[in-house]
């Protein structure tokens, strides 16, 4: 199974620190964000990964290199223009092969066990979904006998963690641009082709100062 991260993102609300890095290279206690990721597939078992970036994306390629250094091989998939997540997997497809593939947010940190999604896809996607966070109390979707259905705002929602594994089969019929992956998702649960499990490890969308520091204070305890 390959893995892609996705790290297009510009981080707006981590200014001034993504004017002159690309997000995935924010560091969260000297190391760049998205090398948490990188050597958490490795350890994982995933020796094939690909890169989506747009936002001084070269920077990128320059840290990461060919992938050689953390024991996986990457190949990227630059975005002249960004487009959003469903846009940049469908771009990326060619890179990514036949079979179903993991996603994982480039701007997350987690302690997620990748390994455990090294398994046989039963339906057109599986998502990772976690507790509510503060600064998004509505959540995204339900779980129920492991299907995921559409509930956002209800008392029993839940947040996408940003971390799934898709099958081709979910963009059948798109076409090249920009567009949302939530769209696709949001069909094939209608005929009960997502499942899903709720992970309460941890995990923080690292989309601001604040929980960047967060991150930090995380990981200076458990050194």
């Amino acid at each position: 199974m390959k893995a892609m991260i996705l790290a297009a993102g510009k981080g707006e609300r981590l200014r001034p620190l993504t004017l002159h890095t690309p997000k995935p290279l924010v560091r969260a206690a000297g190391v760049p964000l998205i090398e948490y990721h990188v050597r958490a597939l490795a350890r994982a078992g995933f020796s094939e990964l690909v890169v989506n970036h747009a936002w001084l994306g070269q920077q990128i390629e320059d840290y990461l290199g060919s992938g050689e250094g953390f024991g996986v091989s990457i190949r990227y998939s630059p975005e002249g223009e960004p487009l959003e997540t469903g846009g940049g997997i469908f771009k990326a497809l060619p890179l990514l092969g036949d079979a179903p593939f993991l996603i994982v947010n480039g701007d997350i940190f987690t302690d997620y066990d990748f390994s455990t999604l090294r398994r046989p896809l039963s339906a057109k996607a599986h998502l990772v979904l976690v507790d509510n966070p503060a600064h998004h109390p509505q959540g995204d979707f339900r779980l129920h006998d492991h299907l995921i259905e559409d509930g956002a705002a209800d008392a029993a929602s839940l947040t996408y963690s940003g971390i799934a594994v898709l099958s081709p089969e979910l963009f059948t019929g798109c076409q090249p641009g920009a567009f949302k992956l939530a769209p696709l998702l949001r069909d094939a649960m209608q005929s009960k082709q997502v499942s899903g499990e709720h992970f309460t490890g941890r995990w923080v969308d690292v989309g601001t100062h604040e929980r960047l520091a967060y991150v930090e204070n995380l990981l200076q305890e458990a050194r």
